[in-house]
Parts: C-alpha cells; sequence; structure tokens
C-alpha cells in the first residue's frame, strides 16, 4: 500500500490523518514542521504528502516549493490540507507545486478521493 506522509504542526489534525488513511490501509510517517517534512520526504521517498501551510519556521508553501523542487524529491505529489481557504492560498500553493488544496476540517471522502486521483 502507498506511504504517505504528513507535514503538520498540529498533533490533533495528525491524529485524524492518520485514522482516517490508515483506516483505509495506507502506511503513514508525520513530520511536525517544514524542515522535518522535507527531511523525510528526502529519506523516505514517500508516494504523496499531506501537507499543512501554517507552521512555525519554514511554512507549507516553503516546504510545498522545496520538495517539489529537489531532484530526489519532485516527483512526490503534494495534497496541501490547511485552515487557510483564500483563492490566493490556493493559487499560490498550486504555484509552489501542490497538485490539490483542501480546507479544513477536511472530510474524509475529499481527502482520499484526491489521493486516489494521484496515486492512480
Amino acid at each position: 500500500m502507498a506511504h504517505i506522509l504528513i507535514v503538520d504542526d498540529s498533533p490533533e489534525d495528525v491524529k485524524t490523518l492518520k485514522t482516517i488513511l490508515e483506516g483505509q490501509g495506507y502506511k503513514t510517517s508525520s513530520a511536525s514542521g517544514g524542515e522535518e517534512g522535507i527531511q523525510k520526504a528526502n529519506e523516505l521517498k514517500p508516494d504523496l504528502v499531506v501537507m499543512d501551510i501554517v507552521m512555525p519556521g519554514t511554512d507549507g508553501f516553503k516546504t510545498t516549493r522545496k520538495i517539489t523542487k529537489g531532484s530526489e524529491t519532485k516527483s512526490i505529489p503534494i495534497i496541501v490540507v490547511s485552515s487557510k481557504d483564500q483563492e490566493t492560498d490556493k493559487a499560490w500553493a498550486k504555484m509552489q507545486g501542490a497538485k490539490d488544496f483542501l480546507v479544513k476540517p477536511v472530510k474524509a471522502d475529499k481527502l482520499l478521493e484526491a489521493i486516489k486521483k494521484e496515486l492512480g
């Protein structure tokens, strides 16, 4: 089954996402911030990343850009799951390389649909 890296500084949100994804048979790993997310994306080479935007240190926009531009990680699709819900945020996330943008609290069916679209 596909391996999904969750990058989010909220333990509650990570727990919710893990419950949804592991319930569908996905293997999950998590990182609590952008720098750790970049490091784990390089180390683990997950099949997909679920990315938060608002995090201390390196935010999700910069993290997405670094992962999608990295020679080792550029083929990993990123789905942003954020409390930010402005069209400009969605557009900026896509410009950084995100494949999709979902607003928190994310509905399980929407998240799984977006993941299936990316992983086939």
